[in-house]
């Protein structure tokens, strides 16, 4: 950001659906990071978030120095936390301290002091603040990027060990320009490069955005998907401005491994918060060798189809056509009375398949629109106790379609709360059985085993998990096995049988 400090801020406004919970107002926040089992980002002028679950979030994670916008990684046994100070732009410093833990309640909580690691003397084309550290995957060597809109993004080489210079003397490297609050992943042989773009700290009418460049080096070139260089001003759009928020801009990856991957922000307004700078976890998808901003699930009524097999998940009830049988019968196809060999049915001409000439027959349909099937209609003769879940061909019956909600005070997942899933215009409940199966309940308990986790992965497909299963040490996730039958089973990333498209009938 460009050098401002920012006051705490109290929000006592109604968070959006699907925003995150809690107290959320944050500017310049840095990586999620996770300690003993919670999540913690720090931000500008000291302090930070803590969460138990990624979900609900509260004030208390503590540093000092105050400064803008920090950066944390965690190696062996430290956490190395990044900030910037500055008397007046474009002279500035990048300060690090480093703790054993992030727990403020710990007896062995105690920031220790590591000096300054990147300064800009005010006169050079560069202003040392937004400082992001990176760890190398493929060498184990660390980086730090810093800068900002007065001159260019640099890099420099860290210790992993000390969190310090490895040769403070050494010239840093230019790696891009015209932008702030850059960021460095790998992912898949490339080094990306994500820096925010445009105005901030002017609430909704900021420009912040966020663009990428990609290299096969960590030092660069970093060039984006038209081949223009990023200390030429280049970047392909990541996430912009959109819906009720502003100016997204900070990013941080937040890594959940098994093909789930996350990213954190901040945007300079949210409108639904009074136009106050809050924290976003979006999901973090790959296309065509690029990173792309996923969208947080939302309430609504789905299909969901296996990607493995192409069928839906359904209740064992017999199902109805909708719209009725065809051509008068109820035989196989639609009415087609079975033995009829495909001669002339309603009229069709002799030797025409049925009918499926213009005058009507069997395939010209009822000549009218078919309203969607009433669930209490065809529900009558389904069993009144719990019904076993399986795969079906999708046909648009009512048992093949699940609304999916949120629900509240029942905690959640970074980014995003639990949901329960239960048949549309029903309360029978998707939940997980005592023998690891999928049975739709009679209706919604709030119980661990029917609130469901539902997380993109990187190729946009999904992954469906209870929160618990009973009897089960270990998370499952909702699978297909042939093309009639879904059971829980642990995820493996390589396969299919654990992905899900989840499509609006």
């Amino acid at each position: 950001m460009r050098f401002r400090y920012w006051a705490v801020m109290v929000l006592a406004l109604v968070s959006a659906a699907f925003a995150l919970d809690g107290q959320i107002g944050i500017h310049d926040p840095s990586t999620i990071i996770q300690c003993d089992g919670k999540y913690y980002t720090f931000g500008t002028g000291g302090g930070g978030l803590i969460s138990s679950d990624g979900w609900t979030w509260e004030r208390g994670a503590s540093r000092p120095g105050g400064g803008v916008a920090p950066d944390v990684i965690h190696i062996g046994d430290r956490y190395y936390l990044y900030y910037a100070t500055s008397t007046r732009q474009p002279q500035a410093d990048v300060h690090m301290i480093w703790n054993k833990t992030l727990d403020p309640n710990s007896s062995n909580f105690r920031w220790e002091e590591g000096g300054i690691v990147a300064s800009s003397d005010g006169i050079e084309d560069c202003n040392a603040i937004d400082p992001a550290v990176f760890l190398d995957p493929t060498s184990g060597k660390m980086w730090l990027a810093y800068g900002s809109y007065f001159g260019y993004i640099r890099l420099v080489q860290l210790d992993p060990k000390t969190g310090k210079r490895v040769v403070p003397i050494d010239k840093p490297v230019d790696i891009a320009i015209n932008c702030e609050a850059s960021d460095i992943i790998y992912h898949d042989g490339w080094y990306y490069l994500l820096a925010t773009h445009g105005s901030c700290c002017r609430g909704a009418d900021s420009g912040y955005n966020i663009r990428a460049g990609r290299s096969r080096k960590v030092t660069g070139p970093y060039l984006d998907n038209m081949g223009i260089d990023m200390i030429k001003g280049g970047g392909k759009l990541l996430v912009g401005s959109s819906g009720r928020v502003v100016g997204p801009g900070h990013f941080g990856l937040l890594d959940l491994e098994d093909g789930v991957q996350k990213f954190s922000c901040h945007y300079e307004a949210d409108l639904d918060r009074g136009g106050a700078s809050v924290l976003d976890i979006r999901p973090l998808l790959w296309k065509d060798g690029w990173p792309v901003a996923g969208e947080n699930f939302k309430e609504g009524i789905y299909e969901i189809e296996s990607v493995r097999t192409g069928t839906a998940l359904e209740p064992a009830v017999q199902g109805v056509p909708v719209g009725g049988g065809r051509g008068g019968g109820t035989g196989s196809r639609g009415g087609m009375p079975r033995g009829s060999g495909g001669g002339a049915v309603g009229g069709g001409a002799p030797g025409g398949r049925g009918g499926m000439d213009a005058g009507g027959g069997m395939f010209a349909g009822v000549g009218s629109v078919i309203p969607a099937q009433d669930v209490a209609q065809v529900s009558k003769d389904w069993p009144t106790g719990n019904i076993d879940v399986r795969l079906s061909n999708y046909m648009i019956q009512a048992q093949q379609k699940w609304t999916i909600a949120p629900v509240a005070n029942a905690g959640g997942y970074p980014g995003s709360p639990y949901f329960k899933i239960t048949i549309a215009g029903t309360d029978r409940a998707l939940a997980a059985t005592n023998d690891a199966e999928l049975a739709a309940v009679t209706a919604f308990t709030g119980g661990p085993e029917q609130l469901w986790r539902i997380e993109q992965l990187t190729d946009g497909t999904y992954r469906i998990m209870p929160k618990a299963v009973p009897n089960s040490k270990e998370p499952l996730a909702l699978s297909a096995v042939g093309s009639s039958f879904a059971t829980l089973a642990k995820f493996d990333p390589k396969s299919d049988k654990q992905r899900w498209n989840l499509k609006t009938p």
